[in-house]
């Protein structure tokens, strides 16, 4: 099915919603308030975001008018379900790597499937290529290609995948050479930075919590 390119705000809402429904199964179908927070979620998205309330309503209307998100019957709150595999007429495969190529950005084959682990687990790098491919060379009676391999940027071993459900991307600026001296990178390796910091956070309060001080560190 051939549908209108989304807005930034809208991708991130339904894919928000995408990645709820695999990893926190328990508590999907998801209420507005859980739809906002996992918009603004500090990890595993890029860009960050600030999404308000009204925003994030007006994405859900406009994707319910898609058909790519329903609303959920017997509960006082209204909550809300995505229809994204069934819509745009793909595999359960296919609609994970999308659905992380929405939140997280471009990414290598190999970073998709270490990043799609709590979505599902690929058998290897080999079969993520395969669904990306195929989604690449998508013809036009399904719909046309909804994604695309990056030209390789500068000292970069391999090359990343970037979704088009938004609209074209600007090849030129992807590969991190054009703009202001590496930003893409900049922004890339303070994000991996911030990833960094939680990390060493948590492991602090795991150990504080057993009475424990970390290997190597000394009152």
């Amino acid at each position: 099915m051939s549908l209108r390119h989304l807005t930034d705000i809208e991708a991130r809402v339904l894919a928000t919603l995408m990645e709820k429904a695999r990893t926190v199964p328990d508590s999907y179908p998801l209420s507005l308030n859980a739809v906002v927070s996992g918009c603004n979620q500090k990890t595993s998205r890029e860009p960050l975001m600030n999404v308000s309330d009204p925003q994030a309503q007006e994405a859900l209307d406009a994707l319910k008018l898609l058909s790519l998100v329903f609303e959920s019957s017997g509960s006082r709150v209204t909550r809300w379900n995505h229809n994204f595999q069934r819509v745009v007429g793909v595999p359960e495969q296919s609609a994970v790597l999308l659905g992380l190529l929405m939140l997280r950005g471009p990414q290598t084959a190999g970073e998709l499937r270490i990043n799609s682990e709590r979505w599902y687990r690929f058998a290897d790098i080999s079969s993520v290529e395969a669904f990306l491919d195929e989604l690449q060379e998508r013809s036009a009676e399904k719909g046309g290609p909804v994604v695309v391999q990056l030209p390789r940027a500068h000292g970069a071993r391999e090359q990343r995948w970037a979704h088009l459900l938004c609209g074209p991307v600007d090849l030129a600026a992807s590969t991190g050479e054009t703009g202001a001296d590496g930003a893409s990178s900049s922004s890339r390796i303070e994000a991996l930075e911030r990833e960094v910091e939680q990390l060493r956070a948590a492991v602090q309060n795991i150990y504080e919590q057993l009475g424990m001080s970390q290997p190597g560190h000394t009152e």
